[in-house]
């Protein structure tokens, strides 16, 4: 799991590079789909990411509400803020954290309960489907997206080295 979060976040840092390249309207326009914008959506999958893991950590997270951190740059300082506070716990996952659970308050105020490791997987996936809208959407502007490959980012290379050699 560790590795698809460091992909999440790998990824995440490129649309953030994406960003700074884009005309800024092109950034806050109002979009058909998604969250509505490029630069809200990258705010949302930082807000659900840090929501989660830090209710998981038994903490109350520090929010910054969209307004605060409407440009490129501070979304950034943000999510870094963010990623600074949950990278801990998400490095030190154990396998026998998978069927602890939460007790979290849905938004008609009834009660449910996750596991943790349903949790965990749900933000990995909830940034890659939120990732594929941003690649459609960059075609739209006639952007080249972030590429979403896992191969060739380097995040097992410490395993290959390990491991030795194997062809096909």
């Amino acid at each position: 799991m560790l590795k698809l979060f460091e992909y999440n976040w790998q990824v995440r840092n490129e649309w953030f590079n994406w960003c700074e390249q884009a005309d800024e309207h092109e950034l806050t326009k109002e979009r058909t789909g998604g969250m509505g914008s490029i630069l809200y959506t990258l705010y949302h999958i930082v807000d659900v990411e840090y929501s989660w893991i830090s209710g998981l950590q038994g903490r109350e997270p520090q929010y910054v509400q969209f307004e605060d951190c409407a440009d490129v740059r501070k979304l950034r300082e943000y999510a870094a803020r963010c990623r600074a506070e949950i990278a801990p716990f998400i490095h030190g996952w154990k396998d026998d954290l998978e069927t602890n659970v939460l007790t979290d308050q849905n938004n008609e105020g009834e009660w449910e309960n996750f596991s943790y490791g349903e949790i965990m997987r749900h933000v990995i996936a909830h940034e890659i489907h939120h990732i594929g809208q941003l690649s459609i959407w960059s075609r739209e502007i006639g952007k080249k997206p972030v590429t979403a490959n896992l191969i060739r980012r380097g995040l097992f290379k410490e395993e290959i080295k390990a491991e030795g050699k194997h062809s096909l």
